[in-house]
Formats: structure tokens, sequence, C-alpha cells
């Protein structure tokens, strides 16, 4: 189940609310990108060209902000 509420306030959150593993996160990010949706740097995190983040154990993430705000993300992970 899914709750959505109704605010009056709203402050979008900073860290990741919402994921989504993705086989090919190379072919999801490209086609996000085409679709006109720019992914999140950080700095002093190792992302490459796309803006993907590689962890040394090999998962891969990509950030992206929704139409408010918050922080939503792309993962492939190795297990």
């Amino acid at each position: 189940m899914l709750r959505v509420s109704k605010m009056r306030e709203f402050t979008p959150a900073q860290y990741t609310v919402l994921g989504w593993e993705v086989e090919d996160i190379d072919r999801a990010v490209k086609g996000m990108n085409e679709r006109g949706i720019s992914f999140e740097r950080y700095p002093g995190m190792p992302q490459d060209e796309n803006a993907i983040c590689t962890f040394p154990g090999g998962d891969r993430v990509a950030w992206f902000k929704d139409p408010d705000g918050n922080v939503l993300s792309l993962g492939q992970h190795t297990s």
C-alpha cells in the first residue's frame, strides 16, 4: 500500500526518499536524460560522466530530484 497525504507546508527531503533497482543503470540514466531528467552531482562522491556513483563493493547509484525537490535514486547492486 502507498499512502499519500496532502500538506499545507512542505520542505523537500535532502536524503534519498525513494529508489528503484534497475538491471542496467547506464541505460536507465541515458533514457531518463533523453527525457529531460538531470542527475545530481555531490562533492566528494566518485561519480562518472553520467553522475553514476560506483561504490567500493561495485554497487552503483544515481540520484535525481522529483518536481518537489525530493531526492530519488536508481540503483544497480552487485548482490
